[in-house]
C-alpha cells in the first residue's frame, strides 16, 4: 500500500514566487533534513552490524571545514579561525572515525566507487597534510577500485606545487570554485580568491593531466548585472572545462547575507529574482550547447557525456552508501541516513572517546525511498518510469499523476510512453517543483 498521492498545492502569488526571499531552495536529499532526530541515531548505529548487500557502492564524504574568509552567502559548517595545530587534531580526528567505521561489519573489507573531499575548502589543506591525511585513509579503504575522487578547490588556495601534489593523491575530478571572474562581485560577496588567481590554477591543473576539471559559477550573485553575466558565460566557454557547475543564488537563513537583511528588516535578498537567474542559467547553457557541450542536469554541462560522468552524484542518487567523515557530514547507509555533530569541539569529543559523532539520523520507509530516487533523479531533465516500477514497485505514472498533470499544464514537463520529462523552462526551476512530489507529511516541514 502506499500513501495516496497530495493534493497539488495551490498556486503562490506571481510576484511573490519571482522574489528571493530567505530559504534554502536546493534540494540536496530527502527525507526533509528537519525530520531528522537524535532518537533514530540508536537504529542508525544498528546498521553497522548488518551485511551490507552484495555489490552495493560504497562512497566516502570527508568534510574539511577549513577556509581563509566566510563567503556572505556560505551556510556549510566553516572556520576561518584555526591554527596548524587545531587542523592537524581535525585530521587526527577524521581519521580516527574513519577507523572505528572501518572496523564495523557492515563497512570492514570494503572498496569505496567514490570518494569525495568538501568543504569548506579542502584545498586550504597544506601539502603534508594531505598526503597524511590521504595516505592513511587508502589503508582503511583502498582506492584502488575506485571510479572517482573528487576535491574541492578554491583558486586562491593552489599553488602549482599543490596542484601536482593533489594530482599525485589520485584526485580524478578537480572542481574549482570560481563563482564569478569579476574582482568587485567576488570581493562584495566575500570570496577570497581573484580573477588573476582563476587563470593560473586552472591552465597548471589542465597542464598536469586531471581527468576532469569542473568549474562552478553561480548566477544572480550580489550586485551581478547582465553585462557581468554575459562576460563570465565568455570567460567559461574559454577555458574550455570537461564540466561546468552552475548554481542559482539563494539565501538560507544562516548566511551573513540573511542576518543583514534581518538587520535591516528586509524581506527579499539584494540579488536578482528567480526569473532573472533561470534565464541566466538557460544563456549560459546554450552558449555551451553552442560550443558542443551536452545539458546533463539542472545545475551541469559536459563537453563528452561518455567519459565525463558525476560518480558521486549519479551513484548517491541512486542508493548507494556514503560514510560521513568529518563535522557535520551527511551520509547514508544501508538506507538509513545520518549527520554528524555540526560543531567542531563535541564532535571531536564523542570521536575522542570511541564513538561515532552521529547526532541525528531517520530510517526511512520503502515509499520515501522511491521519491527520494524520484525526485533528485527528475533534476537530471529524464527519467524511466518502468525503472522506478523494476525497482520499487511503483510506477510514478500513476502515482504522481496529479503532479505530473500540472507540470504538463504549465509547459514545465511532460510524459511521453515509459519517459517522464522536463522541459528547459521546468529544469531551471526543478528545485521548487520537487517539493510538490513531497509525501503530505514532509510538505510544510522546513527543509533543513
Amino acid at each position: 500500500m502506499t500513501t495516496p498521492a497530495p493534493a497539488i498545492h495551490p498556486p503562490v502569488p506571481a510576484a511573490a514566487a519571482e522574489q528571493t526571499a530567505a530559504g534554502n531552495y536546493f534540494v540536496a536529499n530527502y527525507p526533509p533534513f528537519s525530520c531528522w532526530t537524535q532518537e533514530a541515531v540508536g537504529e542508525a548505529r544498528a546498521v553497522l552490524q548488518r551485511t551490507p548487500a552484495p555489490g552495493k557502492p560504497l562512497g566516502i564524504y570527508f568534510h574539511v571545514p577549513f577556509c581563509r574568509k566566510r563567503c556572505h552567502f556560505c551556510y556549510f559548517r566553516v572556520y576561518t579561525d584555526r591554527n596548524a595545530e587545531e587542523i592537524r587534531g581535525y585530521l587526527r580526528a577524521g581519521l580516527r572515525e574513519m577507523e572505528m567505521a572501518a572496523e564495523t561489519p557492515y563497512l570492514r573489507g570494503r572498496k569505496p566507487q567514490f570518494i569525495y573531499f568538501g568543504g569548506g575548502t579542502p584545498s586550504y589543506l597544506s601539502v603534508p597534510q594531505l598526503q597524511e591525511l590521504t595516505d592513511r585513509m587508502k589503508e582503511l579503504f583502498p582506492w584502488d577500485e575506485a571510479e572517482e575522487v573528487a576535491f574541492e578547490a578554491e583558486p586562491g588556495t593552489l599553488t602549482e606545487k599543490k596542484l601536482d601534489a593533489i594530482r599525485a593523491l589520485g584526485v580524478t575530478r578537480l572542481s574549482l570554485g570560481v563563482e564569478n571572474f569579476d574582482d568587485h562581485i567576488l570581493e562584495i560577496n566575500g570570496r577570497a580568491h581573484r580573477s588573476g588567481e582563476i587563470g593560473r590554477a586552472y591552465q597548471h591543473a589542465r597542464s598536469i593531466g586531471f581527468p576532469q576539471i569542473n568549474i562552478d559559477l553561480i548566477a544572480g550573485m550580489v550586485e551581478e548585472t547582465e553585462e557581468n553575466w554575459q562576460r563570465c558565460i565568455e570567460r567559461a566557454l574559454a577555458l574550455e572545462p570537461d564540466s561546468l557547475t552552475i548554481y542559482q543564488m539563494e539565501i538560507p537563513y544562516n548566511t551573513t547575507i540573511y542576518k543583514e537583511m534581518k538587520a535591516a528588516g528586509q524581506l527579499t535578498a539584494p540579488v536578482a529574482d528567480w526569473p532573472v537567474k533561470r534565464r541566466w542559467v538557460m544563456e549560459a547553457f546554450a552558449a555551451f550547447e553552442k560550443a558542443g557541450y551536452t545539458v546533463t542536469s539542472a545545475t551541469t554541462v559536459v563537453r563528452d557525456p561518455a567519459k565525463t560522468k558525476f560518480v558521486y552524484r549519479d551513484s548517491l542518487w541512486s542508493g548507494a552508501d556514503l560514510l560521513p567523515l568529518g563535522v557535520a557530514s551527511f551520509g547514508i547507509l544501508d538506507d538509513v541516513h545520518m549527520q554528524n555533530h555540526a560543531d567542531i569541539l563535541p564532535y571531536q569529543m564523542l570521536v575522542e572517546s570511541g564513538r561515532l559523532p552521529w547526532f541525528r539520523a531517520c530510517v526511512t520507509t520503502h515509499e520515501e525511498r522511491f521519491v527520494r530516487e524520484f525526485i533528485l533523479r527528475l533534476k537530471l531533465g529524464r527519467v524511466s518510469a518502468a525503472y522506478y516500477t523494476g525497482r520499487y514497485g511503483i510506477d510514478p505514472r500513476e502515482r504522481f499523476a496529479p503532479q505530473l498533470a500540472a507540470l504538463a499544464a504549465q509547459g514545465f514537463g511532460r510524459v511521453e510512453g515509459d519517459a517522464i520529462i522536463l522541459s528547459r523552462e521546468g529544469l531551471m526551476q526543478v528545485d521548487r517543483l520537487l517539493h510538490e512530489f513531497f509525501l503530505p507529511q514532509h510538505r510544510d516541514a522546513r527543509y533543513t
